[in-house]
């Protein structure tokens, strides 16, 4: 059996720790095309920063030829894990899934410490939204006393420019005045939606928008009082049992009658389409899981399929769009946040290169500051050469980064939701 040796274990040195077969390795013909696809590699240009190194790592693991080392691990945690690979391979391996297989056995990133707080954080945190909400309203309460800005000017280097990440924390936790919100006018679909963690703690007003959007295209909003986080951190960063444990209470919480399960969050969306794939081995939810991933859509595949109603208000703000990795690589859903662009009037200039990854990539900015922060200089840029005033990004992580590149590096854009704009125009 293939054997890795897990650089948490205290036995790595001399033992070595069992791990699963990833059939996705026979996929990968080695032929390079993904090079210049991947982030990292265009930074480095190491081949062991790149996704073919990175699988040629994780093959001789997983036959035994090769330890599991921290050196080893680095290069696997460096990756953003943005699947921009995928879209460019031609033989259509699914290099997140092997990704993430390697990062169960490693479990989380960093030293020891890093770990232990990463650990912490991913099952002690993110499955419980009581605590999640305490957290938002300590983490408001340090930024409204001035602290925040304060220790962010102190403290030098990394870790000033960490504190300046912390999004600010909304007014309120997103909390619905009821479980299901009728349609306005002629009901055209029932939908569930998932308010989500960093939604509903950093950007609760744009889950509002989001329901009155749906609702105003004829959508009854059924929004379970049970849901908790999709898991898509807890996968990422080597805690899939956790993720197993948060996706099953999901799959239970959500009602099955429903057109769609509707996700405002490409992160969240993404995750959530690989629940079949993350319980596939469960006797007991593997074909819920399945039956569940296909129903997830993100609200702009939804939207643009049910076809929206038309709006009050057209709007003419030049805008551009970041695609979201999670979104265009991880979902293929390109066109749809356009069509709604064009829908309610916008001048859109396309970025170049508007689905390289800004460096957000979940906690990937904190955890790997330097990387992240010379992508995030990369993506300012492309920005400030369409001179576009706004820049729409449909996930918490990109928005969060880009207004800290926007303030960073002097770059004079407003970055919003799409479903800011969709509100604002009243469709």
């Amino acid at each position: 059996m293939a054997t890795l040796a897990p650089v948490h274990d205290p036995r790595a040195r001399g033992g070595r720790g069992l791990m699963p077969a990833i059939p996705e390795l026979e996929a990968c013909i080695h032929c390079g095309l993904c090079l210049n696809h991947c982030p990292t590699y265009r930074v480095t240009h190491l081949e062991a920063e790149s996704p073919r190194g990175r699988i040629y790592l994780v093959d001789a693991a997983a036959q035994g030829r090769l330890d599991l080392t921290k050196s080893v691990a680095d290069h696997l945690y460096l990756c953003l894990m943005c699947r921009a690979c995928e879209t460019a391979c031609p033989s259509g391996v699914q290099y997140g899934r092997i990704a993430e297989a390697a990062r169960e056995v490693l479990g989380p990133p960093g030293p020891p410490l890093t770990r232990m707080m990463v650990r912490l954080a991913l099952r002690h945190l993110m499955p419980h939204p009581r605590r999640l909400r305490a957290m938002a309203a300590l983490m408001r309460l340090f930024q409204r006393s001035g602290l925040a800005r304060l220790a962010a000017r102190v403290l030098p280097g990394t870790l000033g420019r960490r504190l300046a990440l912390m999004p600010v924390a909304s007014p309120r936790f997103y909390a619905p005045e009821a479980e299901v919100l009728p349609a306005i006018g002629e009901r055209r679909a029932r939908v569930a939606f998932l308010t989500g963690c960093a939604m509903s703690m950093f950007f609760s007003e744009i889950n509002e928008a989001t329901v009155r959007v749906l609702r105003r295209n004829g959508c009854e909003v059924v929004i379970p009082s049970g849901q908790i986080c999709c898991g898509a951190l807890n996968v990422h960063n080597g805690e899939a049992d956790s993720a197993r444990a948060m996706a099953r209470r999901n799959i239970d919480a959500f009602p099955e009658d429903v057109d769609a399960v509707v996700v405002n969050a490409a992160g969240c969306g993404a995750a959530m389409k690989e629940y079949g794939h993350l319980l596939a081995r469960d006797p007991l939810y593997g074909s819920r899981a399945q039956h569940f991933a296909s129903r997830v859509r993100d609200v702009s595949e939804f939207l643009a399929a049910l076809g929206m109603r038309t709006q009050s208000r057209p709007l003419s703000q030049a805008v551009t769009y970041q695609d979201p990795c999670h979104l265009a690589h991880g979902q293929r859903v390109r066109a749809e946040p356009r069509a709604l662009l064009a829908a309610v009037g916008v001048q859109l200039t396309e970025m170049a290169g508007s689905d390289r990854c800004c460096g957000s990539a979940g906690i990937y900015n904190v955890l790997q500051p330097e990387m992240a922060e010379t992508l995030l200089r990369e993506k300012m840029e492309a920005i400030r050469e369409t001179r576009a005033g706004v820049v729409v990004a449909p996930n918490p992580g990109c928005m969060i980064q880009l207004r800290y590149g926007a303030q960073r590096f002097g770059v004079p854009v407003q970055i919003v939701h799409l479903l800011d704009l969709l509100d604002e125009a009243g469709a």
